[in-house]
């Protein structure tokens, strides 16, 4: 396949790729200890934080998950501020562990508003906690992060962070923002394949851990945290995962985080301008555009399902569509991770070949 430009899983270096072909070692040996507690102080760089720091074998979802469980007890008020699929993924895991949400939701292409959640946390004094997603795939926006984190900090409440697709390739300093749980997966940023969640603590949210009732076993932090001080997981990790976690990371280093988040703003802006060019719109509020997906709108006559079939079969360039009540009315250039304007090039080339043929 010539390039994979979903918003994840994303492609990976030769270098991860052979990383995860080597020989299994034993979970609970010191080769292991000594990788682990490794990756786990690299991670800790990337996210900007000093904060306790786990990695969980599960997807971003299961990450997103002991978020809120390790947090939270059943009937607690939680605000959600979702602006699209993935924001209404994180508000039903709360609900279905039984809080009590109250939704604060940005039409879909929009950012959530962070006097809007002033308001919220206002009128409804008993909220413990606010669920926000960094970056929203399904729409392209990203939210004002920084903002909303002072906001519910003014009120001196949790703030549980979905930064599955930002962090690692969007600036996101979580000490910084007092961000209490933020969450993110190996697929995205980070140039590895599904299998990893990576989630930091802070010290609030050990607090709220230590009176939480929701129901947790697999993802206990506590466990997380017992464990990981003799170099183990409770569980069995994904070994392979961290063998090309922990190669993926050097890259990351080496290159250097104001590298990594400029080269990410040069490919953002170049995926909307190129968009543009072609006399497409882009779907997401262009104050508060992605800078790892673009979400293009669909003109009337455009068939998407045919366009993302040429552009796979005939170019070998695989974009994603929109999800929900999105589908058929967007597209999405996942850019992220391994990913370079040249890349953006090529794929604002194919697109002005395909559009004429399905309908632009």
């Amino acid at each position: 396949m010539g390039q994979l430009r979903v918003p994840g899983p994303t492609p990976c270096p030769p270098e991860v790729l052979q990383a995860l072909s080597w020989q299994m070692i034993n979970h609970r040996g010191p080769e292991f200890g000594k990788m682990i507690h490794d990756v786990t102080a690299k991670l800790k760089q990337i996210f900007q934080t000093k904060k306790d720091l786990y990695l969980l074998t599960c997807s971003g979802t299961g990450g997103l998950e002991a978020a809120i469980v390790n947090t939270l007890s059943p009937g607690d008020k939680v605000l959600a501020a979702p602006v699209g699929a993935f924001g209404e993924r994180f508000t039903s895991m709360a609900e279905v562990f039984g809080a009590e949400v109250i939704p604060v939701r940005a039409e879909w292409g929009k950012a959530a508003d962070p006097d809007e959640i002033r308001r919220a946390l206002q009128k409804e004094p008993g909220i413990k906690a606010v669920l926000v997603t960094h970056n929203e795939t399904s729409t392209g926006v990203t939210n004002d992060l920084a903002a909303i984190s002072a906001v519910v900090k003014e009120f001196d409440k949790l703030l549980l962070v979905d930064a599955v697709s930002s962090i690692g390739s969007i600036d996101l300093p979580v000490d910084k923002w007092h961000c209490d749980v933020t969450v993110t997966g190996s697929q995205k940023g980070w140039m590895v394949p599904p299998g990893m969640a990576m989630v930091s603590v802070s010290q609030e949210a050990w607090q709220a851990h230590a009176k939480a009732k929701m129901p947790r076993f697999n993802w206990d932090f506590a466990r997380a945290q017992k464990y990981l001080e003799i170099g183990q997981t409770p569980w069995t990790p994904a070994v392979s995962i961290v063998f090309a976690l922990s190669v993926a990371l050097d890259m990351m280093l080496k290159e250097g985080l104001s590298n990594i988040f400029d080269r990410h703003a040069r490919v953002g802006k170049a995926a909307r301008e190129g968009v543009k060019s072609l006399g497409l719109s882009l779907f997401a509020d262009e104050r508060y555009a992605s800078n790892t997906v673009t979400a293009v709108s669909v003109k009337d006559g455009l068939d998407v399902k045919e366009m993302l079939r040429i552009l796979r079969e005939e170019y070998q360039i695989v974009l994603a569509g929109g999800q929900q009540s999105l589908q058929g009315k967007i597209f999405r250039i996942g850019h992220l991770g391994l990913i370079t304007e040249d890349d953006i090039k090529e794929i604002i080339s194919a697109l002005k070949e395909v559009l004429p043929r399905v309908g632009a």
